[in-house]
């Protein structure tokens, strides 16, 4: 009969689960295509009325991008 020991390992857990993952890209991907319409749609996308076009319009303005 032997004196050794095994040392016992666990299954490591994952720093962050998959669902916080998943919402820090959804959220990502949410910004980025806001940061698209502001910044660089000029109303391709947003053709839904010239309402949506001027808050996007003062948006480029507020955050000084050039649109003109």
């Amino acid at each position: 009969m032997s004196n050794t020991t095994q040392a016992v390992t666990r299954p490591s857990t994952p720093a962050v689960s998959a669902r916080v993952l998943t919402a820090a890209a959804g959220a990502v991907i949410l910004l980025m295509l806001l940061a698209y319409l502001v910044a660089f749609d000029q109303g391709a996308l947003s053709q839904s009325g010239m309402y949506l076009h001027e808050l996007m319009h003062d948006g480029r303005h507020l955050l000084g991008v050039p649109c003109h």
